[in-house]
Order: structure tokens, then C-alpha cells, then sequence
């Protein structure tokens, strides 16, 4: 017996010794944009930081331009615990799972970049992140994203009288047709590709969308006037798979952490900084113009009693409450 017992811990600490002294660990990320994009770069932020915090036991294998399928499939194999291992995906793409994800991306949730950000900052999304973890399997490890959504409009529209039975394109989900109602809009359901044909033979006088979006699909050909309502400010995760994380070291999983946090204030800075920018080099260009709403307190006043219901519907009334105290 003390023989055997003598081959056994020999074998044991043949094995030991085959092992490296600090093993290496290759995740997987997804991403559907190239480099110059601001969620390549988040994610790449967060590669940097992770690696360095973890002495180089964290790798990492980023597939660009949509290699390994769009943010719903990152977002469903992240679940599984299959595929990807990290990934910034819309809180639309999570619904499916998540009942009370999609408040991230309700209109007037932010009063305005300066609150978004703090929001941010203080982690008063955390409650919708505790739900995403517990239904769907998955962290929430950093927030990027940034772009503020305007309306784009055929004609000047600056205060409410001009904002009133303004009929314009809405996106499906139901809360969007909800809140543009309470402002006054004669908001209805069309598809993305069909928006420019729309506004260009009066269809809809309008549409809504970040400077990016404006651009990339010339909107401002057919909507030479931007309205700045402000009405929505990206929120996009950074997501990472719950069965991976799990598999990690404590001091990995702190990186992890760590480095969500970083690459996600990044990619804020970066798509903040960038919408802007767009709109600002399309309006000297000539492309469009820009126009300041006086009454946007009295959007965010009629937009107010709909959050609220739409919150209590989702369970997330204590999450909402938490988002409009932050000062």
C-alpha cells in the first residue's frame, strides 16, 4: 500500500511539474465593426488593461466585422457559456432573457450627456445588471457607448407648437410609439432601410437618429434640420460570459472587473466625443442645420408619467427612481 500510495503522489507531482508556472488563458471576443470603430477600441482598452493587471495570464482573440455572427448571437453564446467569451452588445439584444435590460435604452432616461455619464459613473445601472446575471448568465462589466439620438426633420422644428402631430419614423419597440405620443409626435412604425423614401416623398416629415447614423445613411439630404431634443443616449454593456468568468482565478476575475470598467469609460468618451464632432463637420459642410428645442424640459415633463409605467411594467420602478436622483 505504501508503495503504491508512494507511485501515486509520484505520478501526482509528475503531472504538477508538466504544468507552466502561470498558465495562460485565451478568450474570445466579438465585435461587428473594424478598428477604427469606438467599440473596437473599448473592447481593445479592455484587452490592455485586463492582460497588464494579470501578468499576461489573461489572452485575448478579438473577431472584427461581424466574424462570429451579430450582438444577438454574441449575446446568446455568452449565455451558453459557448464561442465568446466578451462582447459590448444593445440592451435590445438581451430582452429576450432580460425583462427589465431594455429600460437602458428608453427614451429621456438621461436629462441630458453630463447625467448619463454619472449615471455611469455611480453604477446605478447595477440593479439591471444583477437581472441580466441571474436570468441570462452573463456580466455586465462596463458601459460604453454615447450616441445622442436628435430628430431629423424637414423643416425647423424648435419648440412644441412645431413639435405637435409632427408625423415621423419610430423604431418597433412599443415604448418608443409610447413615448413619442406623449410628446405630441404622430410617431409610426417603419422600416430603417425605408426612412429616406419616406421623408423624401412625405410619407413622414421626420425620423430620429445619432450623428453617425445621419451620416452613414445621408438622412440629411432628405431631413436638413436637426432638432436637438436629445431624447436618447446610447447605453451598450460590455458583456462577458458568466461560465467563463467563473473558471477564472479571484485575481483574474478582478482584472476582469478592473479592466470592464476602463475600456467601457473609454469607449463613452470616444462615441460622446464623436457624435458630436459628426454633427458639428456635416453642419459645416452645409449638409444640415442644427436647432436648438427650447421646451425640452416640457418633453421630459410629458415623457415622465410613460417612464414610470413602463418601468413598473418591467419591474424596474426602484431603477428608474435610482437614474433620476443622480445630481
Amino acid at each position: 500500500m505504501n508503495v503504491l500510495k508512494t507511485l501515486g503522489l509520484g505520478c501526482a507531482l509528475t503531472v504538477f511539474a508538466a504544468l507552466p508556472a502561470n498558465a495562460e488563458t485565451t478568450l474570445v471576443g466579438a465585435v461587428q465593426f473594424d478598428e477604427t470603430h469606438a467599440f473596437t477600441k473599448a473592447l481593445r482598452k479592455f484587452e490592455e488593461e485586463a492582460a497588464s493587471c494579470s501578468g499576461g495570464s489573461l489572452k485575448f482573440d478579438l473577431h472584427l466585422n461581424s466574424e462570429l455572427g451579430l450582438e444577438k448571437d454574441y449575446f446568446e453564446n455568452m449565455s451558453q457559456g459557448i464561442a465568446v467569451d466578451y462582447a459590448i452588445v444593445s440592451p435590445s439584444h438581451m430582452s429576450t432573457f432580460s425583462q427589465k435590460a431594455p429600460l437602458m435604452d428608453m427614451p429621456f432616461l438621461f436629462r441630458d450627456l453630463d447625467h448619463w455619464n454619472k449615471v455611469m459613473e455611480v453604477d446605478a445601472l447595477a440593479p439591471l445588471a444583477a437581472d441580466v446575471l441571474k436570468t441570462a448568465n452573463v456580466r455586465l462589466i462596463g458601459y460604453a457607448g454615447g450616441g445622442t439620438r436628435q430628430l431629423i426633420v424637414n423643416r425647423p422644428v424648435t419648440n412644441m407648437s412645431e413639435l405637435e402631430g409632427l408625423p415621423m419614423r419610430v423604431m418597433g419597440a412599443p415604448i418608443q410609439t409610447r413615448i413619442f405620443e406623449a410628446i405630441q409626435a404622430q410617431p409610426s412604425v417603419i422600416a430603417y432601410s425605408e426612412v429616406y423614401n419616406a421623408i423624401q416623398t412625405g410619407v413622414i416629415d421626420a425620423a430620429e437618429n445619432e450623428a453617425a447614423g445621419i451620416e452613414q445613411m445621408k438622412f440629411y439630404e432628405v431631413g436638413p434640420h436637426i432638432a436637438l431634443t436629445a431624447h436618447a443616449i446610447t447605453v451598450r454593456p460590455i458583456a462577458f460570459s458568466n461560465a467563463t468568468f467563473e473558471r477564472l482565478t479571484p485575481a483574474e476575475q478582478e482584472c476582469v472587473l478592473k479592466a470592464g470598467k476602463m475600456g467601457g469609460k473609454l469607449g463613452r468618451d470616444i462615441e460622446s466625443g464623436q457624435d458630436s464632432a459628426k454633427l458639428k463637420a456635416m453642419e459645416e459642410k452645409g449638409w444640415l442645420t442644427t436647432h436648438a428645442f427650447t421646451e425640452r424640459e416640457k418633453l421630459l415633463e410629458l415623457a415622465g408619467p410613460v417612464k414610470e409605467a413602463y418601468a413598473a411594467e418591467l419591474g424596474a420602478t426602484d431603477v428608474l427612481k435610482a437614474i433620476e436622483a443622480v445630481k
